[in-house]
């Protein structure tokens, strides 16, 4: 749980996974009835639907994402917008991991923008997505960006992982569990809010490169 901390679906399954353990044990624990009442009474937007983790505004639309980014050039605008209308079509046709999919590759796109950029502590010299977000965070310790992109990490990680998401490196064939569509809502939204974030924390740093 302290490891699914900075991400609130990992928290709730990882607290869900500790009281069915607990409970085999005959340790009192909050029962389903109990902890959902409790999502529900914090508006977390969540519910347990065993063995699913439901998302309360799973067929709500898209986040929004700026349809041109002012600092990025026609060819960078359209290829979003492209991947984003993809991943959008792919949610339409049932094709969950599609979809999550192509917004995870945009993310990872999106994220090479930084690269050369002066942070002010320092310059991204990372050229893959993981890298270039460490630099990010190193040099934006202690801001809102730095928070971000913890929780852009977990999520890209968990979504990465055989045992986890399955998206981006396939799943294990034995524990793996196919994504189902309120899933690829949900992780097509968070995605689509952290390109949003990134592309205006993108915006501030070249505008003031260009104003110094």
């Amino acid at each position: 749980m302290r490891e699914a901390a900075a991400n609130a679906p990992l928290f709730i399954e990882a607290f869900y996974d500790a009281c069915n353990t607990l409970g085999a044990k005959d340790v009192a624990v909050p029962d389903l009835r109990i902890i959902n009442r409790i999502l529900a009474r914090y508006d977390t937007g969540f519910e347990i639907q065993p063995p699913n983790l439901i998302s309360r505004s799973a067929q709500s639309g898209p986040v929004e994402v700026p349809p041109e980014p002012p600092t990025l050039d026609q060819q960078a605008r359209e290829l979003i917008q492209n991947s984003l209308s993809q991943s959008e079509q792919f949610l339409a046709e049932g094709r969950g991991r599609q979809a999550v999919q192509e917004v995870l590759w945009l993310l990872e796109t999106v994220s090479t923008a930084f690269q050369g950029l002066d942070t002010g502590t320092g310059t991204v010299q990372g050229k893959y997505f993981n890298k270039i977000v460490a630099d990010l965070r190193k040099r934006s310790q202690g801001t809102t960006l730095d928070q971000v992109l913890d929780w852009v990490s977990t999520l890209h990680g968990y979504l990465s992982s055989p045992t986890g998401g399955g998206i981006r490196h396939g799943t294990h064939l034995k524990s793996g569990v196919a994504t189902q569509p309120q899933e690829a809502r949900l992780f097509c939204n968070l995605v689509r809010s952290y390109i949003t974030f990134m592309l205006a924390e993108h915006g501030k740093l070249v505008g003031h490169q260009v104003l110094d």
